[in-house]
Parts: C-alpha cells; sequence; structure tokens
C-alpha cells in the first residue's frame, strides 16, 4: 500500500511532545510514533520502509476506527492501543507485534472482521490479533469447569504463537495502570487475575520488568492499607537507603579499577513493594525488621568477570553463609542468569548484591523478548523456541496435561502450582541438569526422565546413597534411578507425587494394567443403563462409535474401559448417544432403548408448582414417610402408597417394584413441593458410595467439591482393600439436577473408579 493512499489523523489535534500538558480529550503521542509517522509522511512519494509503512497503516485504521471512542478516564480510546504499542516496542517486539498493538481491540469494540485484518496487514498480524480478541474474552473467575477450558484454549494459543501473551500482558499492563477509573469490585476482580495469573505468566516467560509492576499494581488494589504504609515507609528510608548504596558502589568501583575489572555499570535497585510486603508475610516481620530493602547490581562485561566480580565483593564485605545462589551455572527456566549473594554491609545490615552480564541482564528484563534479540529464530512458535536447552520445558508440559488430566478442578490446580512454585534443580549422575517442581521426589524424577525409567523403578540413591522414594528432593541432589524389568508402580506413589505428569503416569500404568476388569465395569454400566437386550449391536453401531470419537476414545472399547474407571460418566455416554441418534436421525436404535430409560429421563425434568407448604402434596394432614428401597428425590415421578400399617404412606419412587403390584385403591397422586413454609428450598438425604484409588486425602478433595456446592455432609465412612477404598457418604441434596451434578463433578476426578446410589432401584 503506498503512503500517499493512506489519510493520516490531523497531528493539529494530537499533541506534539510527551512532556507538554494535555487537556482531557487530547491526545499525546509518543516521540517514538512521531518519528514514525514524520518519515511516513516525508517518504509519500516514495514507498516507505517495510517497517514504518506497516506501523503507520495499523496506527492510521486503528485511530480512524477508534474515533470518538472513550476510555472511563475521559481520554481517547486510542490511546490505549498506542500505549500497548509502546510497550511492545521497548519490548523489543517485532513490526508485526507492534501493528498487533495498535489493532488488538478492533475486532471486538468495532465493526471490522478478522478477514480484513488479514487482507489489509497480512497473516501474521490477523494471527496475532485473533489469539489477543480470544484471550480477551476469557474470564478466569468463572466456575472451575469454564476456567479450565480458559486456560486450555491460552496455553494453546501461547504454543501456536507465544508473542500472542507477550501482547496480552502489555495489554493488561496498561489497563491495570489505568485501572482506578473503574468501580472498587472490578478493580478487585481484575486485580486478583493480574496476580494469580498474569504475572506469573510474566514470570514464566522471564519478563521481570512485567510481572514486577503488575504484581505492584495488583498489589495496590488487593491490599490498600498494606500497599500505602510500605510505599510510605520505603519513601521515608529513601534517602538514607541511597546515601548508602552509593557509599557500597563507590568502594566497589575503586576496587574493580585496581583489579582491572571493566565495570559496565553499578547501581541500587530498590525491592518492589510486592516483594518487600511478600518477605514480611512469610518471616513474620515488620517493614522496621526488614533491612535488604535493596540490591545492588553491578553488570559486567563477560562471564569471567562475573566470578571476578563475586570474589571482589565476598572480598570487601563478609558473606552471609546460604545465601549465594548460582544462576549462571544453574539458569532457572525462564533463562534468567545472574549471580546473587547477600553480605553484610555497612551498619551490619543485609545487602544483597546481583551480578551478570550486560545480555544476561536484558534477558532479565525481557524474557522472551530478550530471545528474539539475540536469537534470531525466524519465528516464535513452539516447535522453534522449545528446542533450545528446554527452555519452554514448562509450557510443553502444560500442553500435555491438556489431554492428560480430564477432571478441571485437577488441571486448574496443578496450572497455578505450576506457575507460582519455584523449581528445584537436580543432576543426573552424567552431570546433566533436570529442573523439576518444589518438593518432587525420586519418583517424579524417574518419570521426568522416561515413562518406563518410572514403570520400571525398583529404588533411589540420592549423592550416593540408597533413599526413600517420597523424600522432597534438594537443589544439587545428585539422583540415580535403579531399574529392574519385573518392577512395577506402586499406588502408594500417588500419596507424595507432586509432577502431574507422574502422577498421571502411574494412573495411566493402573488402568492398563486392569483393563479387563474396567472394560467388563464399563460394559455392566452400559447394560444397566440400556438394557441386556440389543447391547452388543449398539456396542458395535456407527452412533456409539461417534460417541467414542466425540468423547475423544480411539475405539469404543477405549471408551469403556473409561466408563468403568470413571473417566467419564454413564450421563455423559448416554446422553452422547442420544444426541448423535437424533442428528443421524435413526430412530430403530431409539426403538432399542428401553422405554421406561426414555419415561424416566423425559420425566426428571417435569416439576411440579407447589400446592401446599409440606415437603410432599397430596399428603396435607396424614402421616408420611420416604420408602428407603428406592428412596425418591425431588425431581422424579413419585406415587404415594398407604401402608397397611401405623405407619402411614409410603413414598416410592414411581417404577419402584414395591409399588407397582400394589393394588390402586391403595394408590395417592402426591408430588414435590421444591420449598418448605418460609419459602426455603427443601433437603433430602441421598446416600452414595464412591470407589476411590486408596490414598492420602482422597477423602479432604472429595468433601472439598461438596462444601464447594454447599452440600452438607451427614455421615462420612471409609472402607479400603487392596489398594482401593470405599467411601460411604449421606449428602442433602435439593433435587436430582443438584444430585446429577454432584454425581458427575465427583465422578471426573482422577481418582474415582465407580459411584453409585444406594437405595436406587435397578441400579439406576
Amino acid at each position: 500500500m503506498n503512503a500517499s493512499t493512506v489519510t493520516l489523523p490531523n497531528t493539529a489535534a494530537i499533541s506534539t511532545t510527551e512532556t507538554e500538558t494535555t487537556q482531557k480529550n487530547e491526545l499525546r503521542l509518543p516521540n517514538w510514533l512521531q518519528e514514525c509517522l514524520i518519515a511516513y509522511q516525508t517518504n509519500s512519494e516514495d514507498e516507505p520502509a517495510e517497517e514504518v509503512d506497516l506501523i503507520c497503516r495499523a496506527f492510521n485504521f486503528a485511530y480512524q476506527l477508534h474515533e470518538g471512542q472513550y476510555r472511563k478516564s475521559g481520554e481517547p480510546y486510542i490511546a490505549h492501543p498506542i500505549a500497548v504499542a509502546s510497550l511492545l516496542r521497548d519490548l523489543g517486539g517485532d513490526k508485526a507485534m507492534i501493528a498487533a498493538g495498535f489493532l488488538h481491540d478492533v475486532v471486538e469494540d468495532t465493526d471490522v472482521t478478522i478477514e480484513e485484518i488479514e487482507e489489509r496487514f497480512g497473516a501474521e498480524v490477523r494471527h496475532l490479533v485473533e489469539g489477543v480478541t480470544k484471550l480477551s474474552k476469557f474470564n478466569f473467575s468463572s466456575t472451575t469447569e469454564r476456567q479450565a477450558e480458559n486456560f486450555r484454549r491460552m496455553f494453546l494459543a501461547m504454543a501456536q504463537d507465544i508473542r500472542v501473551i507477550v501482547v496480552k500482558l502489555a495489554d493488561r499492563l496498561h489497563n491495570m495502570r489505568t485501572l482506578e477509573h473503574l468501580k472498587q469490585d472490578k478493580q478487585r476482580s481484575i486485580a486478583l487475575e493480574t496476580r494469580e495469573i498474569f504475572a506469573p505468566l510474566a514470570n514464566r516467560l522471564g519478563i521481570g520488568r512485567l510481572k514486577w509492576e503488575l504484581e505492584d499494581l495488583a498489589f495496590k488494589y488487593l491490599e490498600q492499607e498494606a500497599y500505602r504504609e510500605i510505599q510510605a515507609f520505603v519513601a521515608e528510608k529513601r534517602d538514607d537507603r541511597e546515601a548508602r548504596i552509593e557509599t557500597v558502589s563507590q568502594k566497589l568501583r575503586d576496587r574493580f579499577k585496581k583489579l582491572g575489572i571493566h565495570l559496565l555499570e553499578i547501581k541500587g535497585r530498590p525491592k518492589h513493594l510486592y516483594g518487600i510486603y511478600q518477605k514480611m508475610q512469610r518471616q513474620h516481620k515488620e517493614f522496621q525488621e526488614i533491612y535488604d530493602l535493596a540490591a545492588v547490581r553491578i553488570i559486567v562485561d563477560t562471564k569471567d568477570e562475573c566470578y571476578r566480580s563475586l570474589a571482589v565483593i565476598h572480598d570487601a564485605f563478609k558473606p552471609i553463609p546460604g545465601r549465594f545462589k548460582d544462576y549462571i551455572g544453574l539458569p532457572k527456566p525462564n533463562r534468567y542468569q545472574s549471580l546473587h549473594t547477600t553480605v553484610v554491609g555497612l551498619n551490619g545490615r543485609p545487602m544483597e548484591v546481583q551480578i551478570r552480564t550486560q545480555e544476561m541482564h536484558h534477558i532479565a528484563e525481557y524474557g522472551i523478548a530478550a530471545h528474539w534479540k539475540y536469537k534470531e529464530t525466524g519465528g516464535s512458535n513452539l516447535s522453534q523456541l522449545s528446542q533450545e536447552d528446554d527452555k519452554f520445558t514448562w509450557l510443553r508440559q502444560l500442553l500435555e496435561w491438556q489431554n492428560d488430566l480430564k477432571d478441571a478442578q485437577e488441571y486448574v490446580d496443578n496450572l497455578k502450582d505450576n506457575l507460582f512454585d519455584d523449581d528445584v534443580y537436580v543432576f543426573t549422575p552424567k552431570g546433566d541438569v533436570v529442573a523439576l517442581a518444589h518438593g518432587a521426589t525420586p519418583v517424579d524424577f524417574a518419570y521426568h526422565i522416561h515413562t518406563e525409567v518410572g514403570h520400571h523403578m525398583k529404588g533411589a540413591r540420592i549423592n550416593g546413597r540408597w533413599s526413600v522414594l517420597d523424600i522432597p528432593l534438594q537443589n544439587g541432589d545428585i539422583v540415580e534411578i535403579v531399574t529392574q524389568k519385573n518392577a512395577r508402580p506402586s499406588l502408594d506413589w500417588l500419596n507424595f507425587v507432586v509432577t502431574p505428569s507422574a502422577r498421571n503416569r502411574i494412573r495411566q500404568w493402573y488402568k492398563r494394567s486392569r483393563r479387563e476388569e474396567n472394560l467388563a465395569r464399563g460394559r455392566e454400566l452400559m447394560e444397566k443403563e440400556l438394557g441386556k437386550s440389543g447391547l452388543e449391536a449398539l456396542l458395535k453401531s456407527e452412533p456409539m462409535h461417534a460417541v467414542a470419537e466425540r468423547c475423544n476414545y480411539q475405539t469404543v472399547d477405549d471408551l469403556l474401559a473409561a466408563l468403568g474407571y470413571g473417566e467419564i460418566t454413564l450421563n455423559q455416554v448416554v446422553n452422547r448417544l442420544r444426541e448423535i441418534t437424533i442428528k443421524t436421525q435413526q430412530p430403530e436404535i431409539v426403538a432399542n432403548e428401553p422405554a421406561e430409560l426414555l419415561a424416566q429421563t423425559q420425566s426428571r425434568h417435569v416439576t411440579s408448582p407447589p400446592t401446599s407448604k409440606s415437603p410432599i402434596a397430596g399428603v396435607e394432614g396424614l402421616l408420611y414417610y420416604i420408602a428407603k428401597c428406592c428412596n425418591p428425590i425431588p425431581g422424579e415421578p413419585i406415587i404415594g402408597v398407604v401402608t397397611r400399617s401405623s405407619k402411614g404412606i409410603s413414598i416410592h419412587r414411581q417404577g419402584c417394584p414395591n409399588s407397582e403390584n400394589t393394588p390402586g385403591e391403595r394408590l395417592i397422586p402426591v408430588k414435590w413441593n421444591p420449598t418448605d413454609a418460609n419459602g426455603r428450598p427443601q433437603t433430602y438425604p441421598v446416600d452414595i458410595l464412591i470407589e476411590v484409588l486408596d490414598r492420602v486425602g482422597v477423602l479432604k478433595d472429595i468433601l472439598s467439591r461438596l462444601s464447594d456446592q454447599n452440600i452438607n455432609v451427614r455421615n462420612a465412612g471409609v472402607k479400603t482393600a487392596n489398594g482401593t477404598a470405599f467411601i460411604s457418604l449421606s449428602i442433602d441434596i435439593q433435587d436430582c439436577q443438584q444430585l446429577d451434578r454432584i454425581i458427575n463433578q465427583i465422578k471426573n476426578m482422577s481418582d474415582v473408579l465407580d459411584l453409585r446410589r444406594v437405595g436406587q432401584v435397578d441400579g439406576n
């Protein structure tokens, strides 16, 4: 597109300097963008440089589309895309990223389509804008299932092009900088999401300058009083701190000059406010007890000079034992490299010193963006970025979990742990470095090396000595795994492994080793639900194969085994089968389904308006009780039976064998009342039996799910046998729909093998 065909905005209405005071509705352009526009207009007769052309056209397009739109602050909306593009430029982003910064909101906020973006600016910009647009629709504070799906889609987008999340981080940072213009509840919601998701992501990508500011801004809105106090304390001590750092710096400059070490930079860096707050919370100290509020950063030419500088510092000041970390020899997974040491500085106060080269410093500040600058790969998708030194092992692991962890809560919990937790660094006997999650054990290490190493693990030596398998590994441990051909995983390992990959591999082995048993259980469940007649034909039918494929299983046998193991629920299988048979219009399949199953399915959705304030409408003033043989609950059709004893009327579920042969004169039509006399929802006791893998904490996890849904537990009992446990629970529920939801949630837990309701007729 030639420059002469582009109509740029009227610069007369735009401030021309960044320092100029602007009115509320004025737009201020950063210097770099002004220079870009001037160069673009100057070269209007000739073809402008490709980078200038793309950036200016993107700015012009966004400016025209957002004209007349304003932010909550009152400033023109285009100020936000400009700020995002500026952040991306500062991070070293390429022309496509900067263009995406200008355009990231146009699809969502205007009538422009993503196809038009591609037509005007190319497929690369379209891909970035489309990725950021999808991320903008995510709501990480939603229910667990939705939250898990959001995470899966976000990390898939990151894997396809890591730049998508960098654009999103720049977008989030500017929104956090202007958060004061939103309502308080919205401020807290966005700040919490920032601290829980986006700041850890910035850290994992190594973009320290974004991570620190995102954390401090979130801290400002989530703990306002603590933020103001620490901010005031830090400002109050500023002069004293700067004087001490300058004295230390001058002392080190003299020594470095004397020894011929080329010092590029030495200066103090105050710790960010949230870091100080975390230290106060972690060590249970007041602000006055925190002495190392600033770190001295030293930048030299070479790696060799880093270690020479360390010797100079330890000679000048007394080092504090146990406070030295070599991130040059053992870089962090996000590629951070530096030497950290803490010494006793002036007046006996601890002082942290960081030593690094210029390239290391750039990587510490810009993370993945520095990778683009120093390592030109010609692209930024995961397959290209992740091949170098396992820098993105954590992201590949997250993608592996997409299929491994089907339980939403477990996926979300493991994801947040992986984003936040520090890694532990251990060595193989050959000296290779392995980074594992904090608290990882020799079993986690074995499965990290290879699945078969874990499966055939017999024992482990740590630093040359035999060790128990559940001991957490420490930094610097040398770990040797001893294997044996006939060794097998133990279900006890599930009680102490911490990495999702190890836990999932153990479960997968257990499922495969009991495949025939799980397959038989799955068939039995299908037979109880659909009836024995015609089941074999149904399992071999095209609709059943379609159900297996839709549930992400290769064969119907795989689906049945998963059903037997509890990885998928019976309701999910039956519902998908109905959907597929209806869509493919094969009435013969539906005809083979027992009539009573269809009747029950339809009756579950029938509700009756309350006709009185007693739990059961139709027995007002009469003695009645809920029959234990079928234990009906609201939402299920019921019938009253006049008993021959003095117990009054027995309430059965329709279809219960104990009521079907009752003479008609003893039957009374009844229905449920959803509320009590005070208009509150009625609750009814239901007994369920859960078969699970026997591990520490499994009952707690199940009770936690029930608590999250405000379900009261009347009784709980546990019996164990041969590596499995049987948990009996008596819970209070409002209706069968609520019970179905609870059953589905528990069945989807990875450790649950089977769940059934006690007291139901025919196993339904």
